[in-house]
């Protein structure tokens, strides 16, 4: 595995360890990606791997960049004897500037890109990084009326609008593929536990339940009705095949 030996910002990661249980969410996410995952993939934000498991099982190479220096021992020691895989520990902010372009054919950031203070500038690197038809693969938090103190407390600069998001990445240079609210039923309890009451963490057992329990009845209805709000926005787009990006 490769690795960078630059010091990187001290993230606990306690939310990620809660979170880790979410594994029907998460499967829901990365198969809505799945048709148009592969070849060499990078994911920035990897965190302790908990989507990255679920991504390298569709690509032949993948990088995860990971800020936080604390969270590198466990992702190493996680994909330990993958040559697949390599860890750098920096931010995206350092790492891209480096990427040769047409570098990559996917690029993953789920809960990421609301953590970047300068996202437009941010969408124009994983662009000029992308091969020419390759796919930007997105999942941010949605609805600014939820913005919440557990949203600051994260480091969350912004919660998204569909129409927002989709106009940052076409302004980037991308053409979007897809992109939906996702997971409707989640609204309302974020809003009343986090929004309202003011929680600052992660319960594991409520997110445990919610996995079990709402994240599949949500997907199921989701399958059969687009919905017209959710928690959060999931989004593919592609580097046009004649798309000249320029620094």
């Amino acid at each position: 595995m490769g690795s960078s030996d630059e010091k990187a910002p001290i993230y606990e990661g306690s939310d990620l360890e809660a979170l880790a249980t979410l594994k029907r969410y998460q499967r829901w996410i990365v198969d809505t990606y799945q048709p148009y995952l592969g070849g060499q993939a990078v994911e920035f934000g990897a965190g302790i791997g908990n989507i990255s498991a679920r991504v390298r099982e569709h690509v032949s190479t993948l990088d995860l960049i990971e800020p936080s220096a604390n969270l590198a021992t466990p992702l190493k020691q996680r994909f330990e004897g993958d040559s697949g895989v390599a860890i750098y520990s920096e931010p995206l902010e350092t790492y891209i500037p480096k990427v040769n372009d047409k570098a990559y054919d996917s690029v993953v950031l789920v809960n990421v890109l609301e953590h970047i203070e300068d996202d437009a500038l941010a969408l124009k690197g994983f662009c000029r990084i992308l091969k020419p038809g390759g796919h930007l693969f997105l999942f941010v938090p949605a609805l600014k009326f939820l913005y919440s103190d557990l949203d600051a407390a994260v480091g969350h600069f912004r919660r998204y609008q569909r129409p927002d998001l989709n106009k940052r990445v076409t302004d980037a240079g991308f053409e979007i593929i897809r992109s939906r609210y996702f997971d409707t039923i989640g609204v309302v309890p974020w809003w009343l536990l986090n929004t309202v009451m003011g929680a600052t963490g992660f319960n594991p057992l409520l997110v445990g339940i919610y996995d079990a329990v709402f994240a599949p009845l949500s997907r199921g209805l989701e399958s059969l009705i687009p919905p017209p709000f959710g928690k959060n926005i999931l989004l593919v787009a592609q580097r046009p095949e004649n798309k000249i990006v320029e620094d």
